[in-house]
């Protein structure tokens, strides 16, 4: 039962429960109108702290296609905050308007001090560098509507992994579920953190680690792009050397297993060439779709409003 819990991090739900949430998801991807008055008379508020497009957007849509209304702010500039207003005050306030509550805040841990005061469900929308998880509901929706499992299956890493917060987000959840194993495709600048690697091993998940995508491309059934930052490289000779290896072109992909699926967390720079996007096997422009889906489940869920 989700009625009335709060979502900071995916793994505050059991996955029993991220799957009622992908199925219900599901259900609206199939049928979006027997769900356009799901909502109606409830309220989101949107406090993003930080500027986003799609994150913001996405919620906005979700709760606009469910019936419900959005009240809110886009930047802390927009909030009493630049008055000197505790986030905890302001949780307060706009949770007194309400019905659920969307953060994005740039301070790691904030999703954690808001929560613990607000009187209604808060959905974490990001908090720094630390969690994202309606981006890892995202991207577990796309996976199970383009590859139709969860499960069984070799998933590639790709650009920063040291740190991706989608990267980590993804590689927790999908070691949830059983014969799944990951490649790490990064320079060794970027490599997946240690302590993910120690809990893969103390769970017996198997992964190895790679430098080069062409290396591993043949046996990938997810590719989760991400970006090399030029900002992450002590050395710009080291960048330049490796920039030029992790994006992703219609050569790469040449020998990709026909039903690879790449998703990519968005926004892109020059990691996947545009040509890349008339290829079938890219879904990163479905991802953001089933995004809005997602929201609009995780919203019915909390809420605990009936279901069509």
């Amino acid at each position: 039962m989700l009625k009335g819990r709060n979502l900071i991090n995916t793994e505050d739900f059991s996955t029993d429960e991220i799957q009622s949430i992908i199925s219900l998801a599901q259900k609206i991807v199939s049928s979006p109108e027997r769900f356009s008055h799901s909502c109606d008379g409830k309220l989101l508020g949107t406090l993003f702290f930080e500027p986003s497009t799609r994150t913001r957007l996405s919620f906005e849509s979700a709760m606009n296609r469910l019936g419900g209304r959005v009240v809110g702010f886009s930047e802390a500039a927009s909030s009493s905050s630049t008055k000197g207003e505790s986030l905890v005050d302001t949780v307060h306030t706009v949770g007194s308007y309400a019905d659920i509550l969307a953060m994005r805040h740039p301070k790691e841990g904030s999703s954690y001090l808001a929560a613990s005061q607000c009187p209604v469900p808060l959905i974490n929308a990001g908090d720094g560098g630390h969690q994202h998880p309606t981006q890892t509901l995202t991207d577990l929706l796309t996976i199970t509507e383009t590859k139709g499992t969860l499960e069984n299956m070799v998933i590639g890493m790709c650009g920063d992994l040291k740190f991706g917060r989608t990267v980590h987000s993804l590689t927790k959840a999908m070691s949830r579920y059983p014969g799944n194993t990951f490649i790490f495709i990064s320079p060794q600048e970027l490599q997946i953190p240690n302590h993910l690697k120690l809990q893969l091993d103390k769970e017996g998940i198997p992964y190895r680690e790679v430098e080069r995508l062409e290396e591993v491309i043949n046996e990938l059934d997810v590719l989760y792009m991400t970006r090399v930052q030029k900002e992450r490289f002590f050395n710009e000779a080291d960048y330049i050397r490796l920039k030029d290896s992790y994006i992703l072109d219609n050569r790469k992909i040449a020998n990709a297993k026909e039903d690879l699926a790449i998703l990519h967390p968005l926004p892109r720079v020059n990691e996947i060439h545009p040509e890349v996007d008339e290829d079938p096997r890219a879904v990163y422009f479905d991802q953001v779709r089933f995004g809005m889906f997602v929201r609009m489940a995780l919203i019915m869920k909390l809420l605990g409003v009936e279901e069509c």
